[in-house]
């Protein structure tokens, strides 16, 4: 069982990695990616993969906020 602490502080994390998957979304890397490279101010392909570690990030949040550990698997 988790204390409140560390409820509070994944409820958090987890707001915090939702506002940065919101930005990375908002970044549209697929629009940036059909312009001109000298256009671009952030690498398509980074902001791709930060999203993708982002919500890895955001599933493993989840997870522990719902009690399960990573062996209790859901058939």
């Amino acid at each position: 069982m988790m204390s409140t602490g560390e409820d509070d502080f994944l409820h958090e994390l987890e707001i915090e990695v939702e506002a940065e998957v919101s930005l990375v979304e908002a970044s549209r890397p697929e629009e940036v990616a059909g312009l001109p490279v000298t256009e671009w101010l952030f690498d398509p392909a980074d902001a791709e993969r930060e999203e993708i570690g982002l919500r890895g990030l955001l599933d493993a949040v989840e997870v522990l906020e719902d009690g399960r550990r990573p062996d209790d698997h859901v058939a």
